[in-house]
């Protein structure tokens, strides 16, 4: 971690470009679709491309080269239990006020609780924490439960069948579950032979097909904004606002609690937890919402409104804590 002079004013600036690059990348994507780039399945093709394809490698070349002791840092613990209290909550206030189908509840408590722990995730934790493998532990956490979970629940709210075997039978649909899994047993065993086992000849397509997910999600994130207004009519700006509010503010404010009182944490671990807690909600978000056609404007309105507060809460975090 660095010291306290190099995590202040220069860092933030430099988290703040991580925020504006993602901002150009979205802008690029709108534009396309503007003027009919790619056609009218582009979008489409660039969701199902980045689900099935570029992000399962994006997170078997991430993971397989962390150190166990990083994607299972126990600073998962805080990251778990603040991402599922806002989860529980965001389904709570549903029942009791806006009464979303399953599966747009579903998307609200992704929205509520689904970090943007690649895109803005790496750059925060370099540029104002001072160590990228801060994020591993998150990756872990939402591919192998959160992810696993939600998609679940949207396959057998979108089909209309719930089984046994059909939760049995999910993890086989989750490519980026399989990869993650992959990634980490890749670390283990490397760990105990010494070196990374697997030849460069095959990691490097691996990890050059995983470098163009996170522009091929934001981009067609940017597409979907071509023609829409946000929190425009036909949405529910209740549930909307709701789930920003939880990521956003109550996330970052459950984080504290439970690493100061409940883990113990000071100083630089501290303040990475409540830090990486105030990250926007995951562009992913939207690319499981356009996998199975539901909630898709209720998913890319919370993550447009959560972009663009975070770094208002990232920095008054930073001039707290660090």
């Amino acid at each position: 971690m660095r010291d306290e002079e190099d995590a202040g004013v220069p860092g933030l600036l430099s988290a703040m470009e991580g925020f504006f690059i993602i901002g150009v990348v979205i802008a690029v994507g709108y534009v396309a679709a503007r003027f009919h780039v790619g056609g009218p399945t582009a979008q489409l093709v660039l969701n199902k491309y980045s689900f099935f394809v570029s992000t399962p490698c994006l997170m078997f070349a991430i993971l397989s080269k962390q150190k166990l002791s990083v994607i299972f840092h126990p600073s998962i613990i805080v990251a778990f239990l603040s991402a599922a209290a806002v989860g529980l909550l965001f389904v709570a206030l549903n029942a009791t006020s806006f009464h979303l189908p399953a599966a747009e509840a579903t998307i609200g408590a992704l929205d509520s609780l689904y970090l943007n722990s690649n895109n803005i995730g790496l750059p925060v934790a370099t540029y104002i924490l001072g160590n990228p493998t801060l994020v591993a532990p998150i990756l872990v956490m939402q591919q192998a439960l959160f992810t696993p979970i939600g998609l679940t629940v949207l396959d057998a709210t979108t089909s209309g069948k719930l089984s046994v075997k059909t939760i049995l039978k999910q993890p086989l649909k989750q490519p980026i579950l399989i990869g993650s899994i992959g990634g980490i047993v890749i670390s283990a065993i490397s760990a105990q032979v010494g070196h990374f086992v697997i030849p460069d000849f095959v990691y490097k397509p691996i990890d050059m097909i995983g470098q163009s997910a996170v522009p091929m999600i934001l981009m067609a994130f940017g597409m979907s904004l071509r023609g829409s207004r946000p929190m425009g009519q036909g949405t529910d700006r209740r549930a909307t606002l709701c789930a920003v509010i939880l990521k956003n503010l109550v996330m970052p404010m459950i984080a504290y609690l439970l690493a100061r009182f409940m883990m113990g944490f000071s100083g630089a671990e501290l303040y990475g937890c409540v830090v990486l807690a105030a990250l926007p909600t995951g562009q992913n978000v939207y690319n499981y919402a356009a996998r199975y056609e539901v909630g898709t404007t209720f998913a890319r309105d919370g993550i447009l409104l959560s972009t663009i507060s975070s770094p208002v809460i990232i920095a008054l975090v930073a001039l707290l804590l660090s």
